[in-house]
């Protein structure tokens, strides 16, 4: 089974990437989704007891955490010294369902693969780009962020010409559904033509 690394900056169109590489009838692993599943239960007890007030009903208050941990590194890193082995339990048995399932290739989505790493651990990566404006007009009209802040989360991403330089393959969002449809149908021809190459 090959491993496909999706990764792309905010406002890039990945999520919707994501969606389409479902619809191509290929399991997509979306590591988000798997922290939003953990902090609505399994996590929130270790992570109640890390930060006591940061949840609530049993559910992490995903705002309360945040403003706990976001200016504190030590304390993101205890974050993550709960969280990621969670996640990497839930992946593996992602992959182990997948694989029996008879999935020829599965997708990881994983919003920062480069900065984490990620990319030793995937067989290919596909980069999600569009251009500048256009990700800045999507992100703002979403109506949960302002430019501010936008740009805070930018720069703590890698540059997205930087990443496209390291991808296999790029998909461009610009040009609405069917294009990319057409890459996805590309990338899933030459994917398994490429060796295995993760660590």
């Amino acid at each position: 089974m090959l491993i496909v690394g999706l990764t792309g900056s905010i406002g890039m169109g990945k999520s919707t990437t994501s969606k389409l590489f479902m619809e191509a009838g290929v399991p997509v692993y979306d590591a988000d989704a798997a922290v939003h599943q953990l902090y609505e239960g399994e996590a929130a007890p270790a992570i109640e007891a890390a930060f006591p007030g940061t949840t609530a009903d049993g559910k992490v208050d995903r705002t309360k955490l945040s403003a706990r941990v976001v200016h504190d590194p030590a304390a993101m890193k205890q974050l993550e010294q709960i969280v990621h082995p969670m996640l990497g339990a839930s992946r593996q048995k992602f992959f182990a369902d997948a694989e029996a399932a008879g999935a020829p290739i599965v997708v990881v989505d994983v919003p920062l693969l480069y900065e984490t790493g990620g990319e030793t651990r995937v067989d290919a990566v596909v980069v999600v780009t569009t251009s500048t404006e256009l990700q800045r007009e999507r992100v703002l009209a979403r109506g949960t962020m302002d430019a501010a802040k936008l740009d805070a989360i930018i720069a703590k991403q890698m540059p997205d010409a930087e990443k496209r330089k390291r991808a296999d393959f790029i998909v461009d969002t610009s040009h609405g559904l069917d294009p990319v449809r057409a890459r996805i149908r590309d990338i899933l021809a030459e994917v398994v033509k490429m060796p295995k190459r993760r660590t």
